[in-house]
């Protein structure tokens, strides 16, 4: 058994941790810790988070002394916190045997100064930074499996990302038409706090972040080629539908997009690619990616839409994958049935 750690345990997606390192057949959940001033401190979690009503661990506050602790005691330390608490703790928590696997946006941009204006923040942990390997699981396996430290992707960028890397790696995208990514979230991606922009009376349908969201040069860094991506908050909890629209190289054919996926997800036991557009009740609180894609030989234009549960597959159960990956075992342990 391999012993874990989890740190920001009360908000969803480290709720969703929780449950996933819970029932894992090969590890041992021996913490869970909440920031030094929560108000979440000392509670249980069943108090909290209903569906983990059969469960019993407090919710200890963190400090520098538990810090220094884990990263000498544990075998994985998952961090479900702020982006600036992740920057800050990583130097002491990557310093003994644990593996840390990093849900915040903190170390997933190697370039400091795109980081700082996109986070609002300067980035001084240059060594933590360069040793970090990007947790996209079905395109960084072999850097995953012998990383120490996991930048675990953001939700958007999962869901883009899973659409776009087939085309791209397999040079069919006219790199002249930037790829045009609209996507819609529930609201859980705002996180656990109480916020009028999430209250759900307020919630309707409408973009924002709107030519400046910061998961935008994370999904550039990775495809390798200028995207516009517009996110939307949709009126529900759990979910991201993401739909692309790309231009492809003239003479490409259906086929030949067919075969891109097909080639890209054959050995991808969590990826789903669908006979039909995907809809986000298919893929709500599973660790799945649903794909599908249509092309219009004519225009040269395709359009791909990406679903997935962005706690899960978009947070938390991606993280269990990069775990699996670093642990060699099949990456659906513990998250298929």
């Amino acid at each position: 058994m391999y012993n874990v750690s989890i740190i920001g345990a009360s908000g969803y997606t480290g709720a969703q941790l929780v449950q996933l390192v819970h029932q894992h057949p090969a590890l041992s959940l021996e913490g869970t810790y909440v920031s030094e001033n929560s108000a979440d401190a000392g509670k249980n979690i069943a108090a909290l988070h209903g569906n983990l009503a059969h469960l019993n661990y407090t919710l200890t506050p963190i400090s520098n002394d538990i810090l220094v602790e884990l990263a000498t005691k544990m075998d994985f330390v998952l961090l479900a916190t702020p982006h600036e608490a992740s920057h800050d703790w990583m130097e002491t928590l990557s310093a003994g045997k644990a593996k840390i696997l990093d849900l915040s946006g903190a170390f997933r941009i190697k370039d400091t100064q795109v980081f700082e204006q996109f986070y609002g923040f300067p980035h001084t942990a240059k060594a933590s930074l360069q040793e970090a390997v990007y947790g996209l699981a079905e395109w960084y396996e072999d850097d995953i499996a012998q990383a120490d430290i996991i930048a675990v992707p953001g939700c958007y960028p999962t869901a883009s990302l899973s659409a776009l890397k087939p085309l791209a790696a397999n040079g069919l995208l006219d790199n002249a038409v930037r790829p045009v990514i609209n996507a819609v979230s529930g609201v859980s991606g705002a996180g656990r706090k109480a916020s009028l922009t999430s209250s759900f009376y307020e919630v309707s349908l409408q973009a924002y972040g709107v030519l400046g969201h910061r998961h935008t040069p994370e999904i550039e860094a990775y495809l390798a080629t200028p995207v516009i991506f517009t996110p939307h908050l949709g009126n529900f909890k759990r979910g991201i539908l993401a739909t692309v629209t790309v231009k492809l190289n003239k003479g490409v054919t259906s086929a030949q997009l067919d075969a891109a996926f097909t080639e890209a997800y054959t050995n991808a036991p969590l990826v789903r690619l669908r006979s039909s557009f995907p809809k986000i009740d298919d893929v709500a609180h599973t660790p799945f990616v649903d794909l599908h894609w249509k092309l219009d030989e004519t225009s040269g234009y395709a359009v791909v839409t990406a679903a997935i549960d962005n706690v899960m597959k978009g947070a938390a159960s991606q993280a269990i994958q990069c775990l699996n990956i670093m642990t060699a075992q099949p990456v659906e342990t513990g998250l298929v049935q």
